[in-house]
């Protein structure tokens, strides 16, 4: 049996992530060595261009909402691309969410990590600001300037709140902090530093 004959039979001759028919073609899924049809997937021409690195633009960003189903794949190496793909879009507050609901055990991960683009430490981070334009640093206290409904937990923040001791995030639009003693994830147009 041919390796894609293999991956046909596996994959049902739909795309291991988004179970797109039509144009697949076998994707391998490096670094990793082992037989073929273990370290390669069945993937559709848009899922390809993804992780290639092309970047991914907001209609395709929703397309990689499939990840919620196909990161449960009994398949090492579709794991390892869900996984890889989720921490691309990490930014995305359901991919975050994803990404913690996810396990790799100690070696997927390992495999995943290393076939992510290495970090360029010559980058500079943006940094986050509030709506007066203050950088913001982890730590600091920051306060509400106008109301804000509070999304699945069915309360608002309401303008004035003072969050202490804020935690910044990978988003330099986003910070996260304590409001009525839950864990929040506030924009940082909608607040102000406290001086």
């Amino acid at each position: 049996m041919t390796t894609k004959s293999t991956l046909i039979d596996r994959c049902g001759n739909a795309c291991e992530l988004c179970a797109a028919t039509g144009n697949l073609t076998i994707y391998a899924v490096g670094p990793d060595k082992g037989a073929p049809s273990d370290v390669s997937t069945l993937l559709c021409d848009t899922c390809i261009g993804q992780m290639d690195g092309q970047p991914v633009s907001e209609s395709v960003s929703n397309h990689w909402q499939c990840l919620s189903i196909s990161m449960w794949s009994q398949v090492p190496a579709v794991q390892v691309l869900a996984w890889r793909m989720l921490t691309r879009l990490s930014g995305e507050s359901w991919a975050q969410d994803l990404l913690d609901m996810m396990y790799l055990d100690e070696s997927l991960t390992e495999w995943a990590r290393a076939g992510l683009p290495e970090q360029n430490d010559d980058l500079v981070q943006t940094p986050t600001r509030d709506s007066n334009g203050t950088e913001l640093a982890e730590g600091d206290t920051i306060t509400l300037i106008k109301d804000l409904q509070v999304k699945g937990a069915g309360f608002t923040a309401k303008r004035g709140t003072v969050v202490r001791n804020i935690h910044l995030t990978d988003n330099p639009e986003h910070i996260e902090g304590r409001v009525n003693g839950q864990h929040i994830v506030l924009v940082s147009a909608f607040l102000k530093k406290v001086v």
